[in-house]
């Protein structure tokens, strides 16, 4: 009897982490743009709305925040900073949450003009270019934490009309081996694919997003993802050119982070 409550004990346990596993993670990316001489400003925006983030957090309202840096970040190459929160319910991530809430907690003894000011500094510290509303639908086996300084590899991907099914079936049964491969080796820390939840392959500047995380750039560098392919993966690529095309490439570094 006892042998019997152990057996049903773990499967009901692994029946738990299966489901936890399988449950989709929601991003929202907000790409900012900061115009020249409002670098420092834009800084003190971010740490002051960090405090809001946490306690959106504690309230139930998302489960993450970030902040990355972005490469390159000229003021004429787009946005130079990113923020992502991460949602476990789509309907949350479209509505927001409750942030008067979130900012009366975090912020409870800030009187109304007090609160207007930093509105007012977050408007004119930088301009939010756009928005991204993602789920994310196939990733790596790995227990990387992504501590800060980790550096993201974001890939804009546009499949062609028609095939977005097949694209993503590609980077699953495909390409996610060899990314699997290098997370096992230590030559990267994580890999995922994003689906892009509101755009439409004929309108949408990049219906995907895929992401390789690494350690820092010497593990992008130096890891094992920098060797020669062999002729499996060639063919593998030029059947991918066939589905998608790599719209564009960013660097992420993160920099702040609430979980």
């Amino acid at each position: 009897m006892k042998k019997l409550f152990m057996i049903m004990t773990i499967a009901l346990f692994s029946t738990m982490a299966i489901a936890q596993d399988s449950e989709p993670l929601y991003l929202l990316f907000e790409f900012m743009h900061v115009d020249e001489g409002q670098g420092d400003a834009y800084a003190e925006t971010e740490a002051f709305w960090e405090k809001v983030h946490v306690q959106r957090v504690k309230n139930g309202d998302c489960i993450g925040w970030d902040l990355w840096s972005l490469q390159p970040s000229g003021q004429k190459q787009g946005a130079q900073f990113m923020t992502v929160s991460l949602y476990n319910d789509p309907v949350k991530m479209m509505s927001g949450g409750d942030f008067n809430k979130a900012w009366t907690d975090a912020y409870p003894n800030l009187s109304d003009s007090e609160s207007n000011a930093k509105m007012e500094m977050t408007a004119k510290s930088r301009d939010l270019t756009h928005r991204v509303f993602l789920v994310e639908i196939d990733k790596t086996k790995d227990d990387f934490d992504m501590p800060l300084g980790t550096l993201a590899i974001i890939n804009f991907m546009k499949a062609k009309p028609g095939k977005s099914g097949a694209y993503e079936k590609m980077e699953s049964e495909v390409f996610k081996k060899y990314h699997q491969s290098d997370v096992d080796s230590g030559g990267r820390a994580n890999w995922g694919l994003l689906r892009n939840m509101l755009g439409y392959p004929t309108e949408a500047y990049a219906t995907h997003i895929t992401v390789d995380m690494f350690t820092g750039y010497d593990q992008f560098f130096n890891g094992s993802n920098n060797g020669p392919v062999n002729e499996e993966q060639q063919k593998a690529y030029q059947e991918m050119n066939e589905l998608r095309d790599l719209k564009s490439v960013t660097h992420g570094t993160l920099v702040r982070k609430v979980r």
